[in-house]
């Protein structure tokens, strides 16, 4: 679980605004904030980037995950 979606959404980002910011396309947004795929650390960083917030918050301090 990350934390992507509540960031966007927060930001009024679409998936497809994020995924260009970022160079990728929409669907792997969409993958990555359904957890069906992992991400390289570079895309990480630059999704935590665009969301102006650190990689910590985004994907690892996750309220609620075991």
């Amino acid at each position: 679980m990350n934390r992507i979606k509540e960031y966007r959404k927060q930001q009024g980002v679409s998936q497809a605004e994020l995924a260009k910011r970022v160079g990728v396309a929409r669907q792997t947004i969409n993958l990555i904030e359904n957890t069906t795929y992992n991400p390289s650390l570079e895309l990480c960083i630059n999704i935590a980037k665009e969301l102006q917030t650190d990689l910590n918050t985004l994907f690892w301090n996750v309220e609620g995950e075991e």
